[in-house]
């Protein structure tokens, strides 16, 4: 009896001393969820050209090395207005003004093709004088680099080369959709397409000739006459003139009043010889 006892003690002492450690123990942490990832930042999609691509452009060929006419050449169609860039030397103004602006702003130029110029009325170019030729090409360049997204940023109207004061020679532009479209006031015309860009030069194509609204303008009237240039003294070109005249009035008199002296006499003489005649016919011998 004692021995099952003693047995039992052990046991039971066995069995505690071996599930202490156990109870002991804190139950194992529940695992951390993984960390939601997070989402990157998706990157600005880029503008969308308001102005298609030419298949024939080159584009942004740099060995050109912004060579307008060159460009313009290569793009093929734009023979006429090489040739009035030529012969108006606005091509040398141009690239004047391509070279001091690189730094700041750049140009753009509308470019008329060959077809555009084919719809002006026959003659048109050569009716105007120098002054207006070389205004209606300056007036197909913007004096600042505008890319083929940001057309709708512009605020009208809008400058040309060819301002010559805040109010003139400006033309509006409308972007809307995939359309750009330019209003002079005589012509309203679209860009078909880019013909050359890059970050300082552009050259868009448009369909028509950019008329300006200046040249269909009445002419100012002649200044009338100031009272003070009425009574202004007359100079000595003035005075001999009017000499001349007094003096052609009075010759003229003269001229005049011996003429009549002259049929009186005769005709005096004339009824004497009547009066004699008479007298002979009626008298008996």
């Amino acid at each position: 009896m004692m021995k099952q006892f003693i047995f039992y003690f052990h046991l039971v002492l066995l069995v505690f001393t071996f599930s202490t450690p156990t109870l002991a123990q804190s139950p194992a942490e529940a695992p951390k969820p993984p960390a939601k990832p997070v989402p990157a930042t998706p990157a600005p999609a880029p503008a969308k050209p308001l102005v298609p691509s030419l298949p024939q452009s080159p584009m942004t060929d740099s060995s050109s090395n912004q060579d307008i006419i060159k460009i313009l050449r290569e793009a093929k169609s734009f023979n006429t207005l090489i040739r009035l860039l030529k012969t108006t030397q606005i091509i040398n103004q141009v690239n004047a003004e391509l070279v001091t602006t690189k730094s700041g702003g750049g140009l753009t130029f509308l470019a008329p093709d060959d077809g555009a110029f084919s719809q002006l009325k026959a003659g048109y170019f050569n009716s105007l004088d120098d002054r207006q030729q070389k205004a209606l090409i300056q007036f197909h360049v913007l004096p600042f680099y505008v890319s083929s997204s940001n057309f709708d940023s512009l605020s009208n109207p809008v400058m040309t080369l060819a301002s010559d004061s805040p109010n003139g020679y400006q033309i509006n532009v409308t972007a809307y959709g995939n359309s750009v479209n330019i209003s002079t006031g005589v012509v309203n015309a679209t860009l078909t397409g880019i013909v050359y860009s890059d970050k300082t030069l552009a050259i868009y194509q448009v369909e028509k000739v950019l008329v300006p609204l200046d040249f269909s303008k009445p002419k100012p009237p002649a200044p009338a006459p100031t009272l003070a240039n009425l009574n202004a003294p007359k100079s000595d070109k003035d005075n001999a003139s009017a000499e001349d005249g007094d003096q052609g009035k009075t010759n003229r008199a003269t001229s005049a009043a011996n003429a009549i002296n002259l049929i009186s006499f005769h005709g005096t003489i004339l009824v004497f010889l009547g009066v004699a005649l008479v007298a002979a016919v009626t008298i008996p011998v």
